[in-house]
């Protein structure tokens, strides 16, 4: 601790007025925010391992440079096992949405949109600060290979499923290990892998902008695993519908970085990463628990193993016969049977409603993973935007359905009364529906869209999208968006999603059971 004082004074010029010692992670180094005599405050790190610490100050330097999200290095000694950052502040993430967690997943609509906003940031970070790094400064290794897979799929082998007493064939478990370790690294990357992408490891500035620590293992490899780390983190207990709405947030943000593969291949693919960390997780719980006897990792297993039941329900995704069928014997077993859930309400009061329902584009398909292919339940998308900011993507891959038009109608964000509202407030719907234009050009919306519609569900189709535009996106097309949404939930019972895209209000209208005939 002195020394880390003297490399305080040394870079400050001034001793620090207090020393706070942080509470530990899980780490072995020691964090103290420290406090200079006007209130400025740094975070003070003494590390073990020289090697870990150069890693992430190597990587928080590169990445700064890149303009990434990320504490700034301020000081360093010289044998780097003591350094100064920036302080990030107190809020992570994981406490942010600690409300909807302890609830059993029913996130509220603030805690979704921080979820929305870190899975959005995370290409940057992945891509971005994987130009121009010189892997050969990640610990412990510079790359995500085959070797790596198969430690942690032995440490699963050893540290979980023995203790459980389960019998298994080691050398047929062996062979599928080594196939599917092969999968896993097959594709070449060039992407930053953090490798403990998760709710801890993000910091929220005052307006919830996410910053990331504690990415000192990161190394090259390939961009599914993070995204698998954050998802299917068993204590956290996404619901399917905020998985795949997170996932759809990731693979569009992802579009911004470099070319994507098609949605197809990309499910495919994370679903091999998201089987690795469950078993890579239940390794270390197996670990943490049944040989160090810590109760808050015996704890995690039971969500863990639902994650694992879950994916069980797609075996033809994984060409592991073996293993997926010794898997299946494991969630069997009487200890790990599923428990029943009891019904938790949110400790602050919070209602979950319609409006909580943030699913833009679910990815649709099963709880778990999304199929584009096959016949299946319309889903009709209707979206309200500004042309200023360009007519929105469609997210099924199928080029994008109708768009209208709505600026040759009366436009009530002209007068001062209406600035500031929606098409969604009381006073702008009667301006708009007193004035008569919006309701003639709806009138002829609407046989469009009812013959489309019609066609749709006859031909088994499964995805079809509207779009209306005007000059800011506040008011004609959000009035048209939400009518248009209504009326065709209410005439053809389909599951709908209206998507004010300007004023960030996603609501779904849930499909009749079953659907009419058309």
């Amino acid at each position: 601790m002195r020394k880390l004082a003297e490399l305080y004074t040394s870079w400050k010029g001034a001793e620090p007025a207090r020393v706070e010692q942080l509470p530990g992670a899980g780490s072995n180094r020691a964090y103290y925010r420290i406090t200079d005599n006007e209130g400025n405050t740094v975070i003070g790190v003494i590390g073990t391992s020289r090697d870990e610490d150069h890693a992430f100050i190597y990587l928080s330097r590169h990445f700064t440079l890149r303009q990434l999200p990320v504490p700034r290095i301020l000081a360093v000694s010289d044998d780097e096992l003591r350094y100064i950052q920036t302080d990030l502040g107190r809020l992570s993430l994981f406490d942010a949405i600690r409300g909807g967690r302890e609830a059993g997943g029913r996130y509220n609509q603030q805690e979704k949109q921080l979820l929305v906003n870190t899975i959005r940031e995370l290409p940057n970070i992945q891509i971005r600060g994987a130009r121009e790094l010189d892997w050969n400064n990640c610990y412990p290794q510079p790359v995500f290979d085959a070797d790596s897979v198969l430690f942690d799929l032995n440490y699963f082998k050893y540290c979980f499923l023995k203790p459980t007493e389960l019998d298994f064939h080691e050398l047929k478990l062996e062979a599928n290990f080594r196939l599917f370790a092969n999968d896993l690294v097959a594709e070449e990357s060039e992407s930053f892998l953090y490798r403990d992408f998760q709710a801890r490891n993000v910091m929220l500035d005052a307006k919830g902008n996410p910053y990331f620590i504690d990415f000192q293992g990161g190394r090259k490899g390939p961009f599914y695993y993070d995204v698998a780390s954050f998802l299917w983190q068993a204590s956290a207990k996404y619901p399917a519908k905020l998985r795949r709405q997170l996932i759809y947030e990731y693979y569009n943000s992802l579009k911004h970085y470099v070319e994507v593969p098609s949605e197809r291949h990309f499910i495919q693919r994370l679903s091999l990463f998201v089987l690795f960390r469950t078993l890579q997780v239940l390794g270390a719980y197996g670990f943490r628990g049944y040989f160090e006897r810590k109760k808050h990792f015996l704890d995690s297993i039971p969500p863990a193993m639902d994650n694992l039941r879950d994916l069980l329900r797609e075996p033809d995704v994984f060409p592991y016969p073996y293993l997926m069928d010794m898997l299946r014997r494991l969630t069997e077993m009487p200890q790990f049977a599923p428990r029943q859930q009891p019904v938790v309400k949110r400790a602050d009061g919070y209602k979950i409603t319609d409006h909580d329902i943030y699913q833009a584009n679910p990815l649709d398909g099963p709880a778990t993973f999304s199929k584009f292919d096959g016949k299946g339940p319309l889903v009709v998308r209707v979206y309200s935007f500004s042309y200023r900011q360009g007519i929105p993507d469609d997210p099924s891959g199928n080029g994008g359905g109708y768009v209208f038009d709505c600026r040759s109608t009366h436009n009530p964000g002209r007068y001062e009364p209406y600035k500031q509202l929606t098409g969604l407030d009381e006073p702008v719907i009667r301006f708009l529906e007193d004035d008569g234009e919006i309701i003639t050009f709806l009138s002829e919306v609407y046989k469009l869209a009812d013959h489309h519609v019609q066609r749709y569900m006859q031909r088994g189709f499964t995805s079809l999208m509207f779009s209306f535009g005007c000059t800011g996106g506040q008011h004609r097309s959000v009035y048209c968006a939400q009518h248009l949404g209504e009326h065709i939930h209410q005439k053809f019972g389909v599951e709908v999603h209206i998507i004010h895209r300007e004023q960030h209000i996603q609501q779904t209208l849930e499909a009749a059971s079953p659907q009419p005939e058309a």
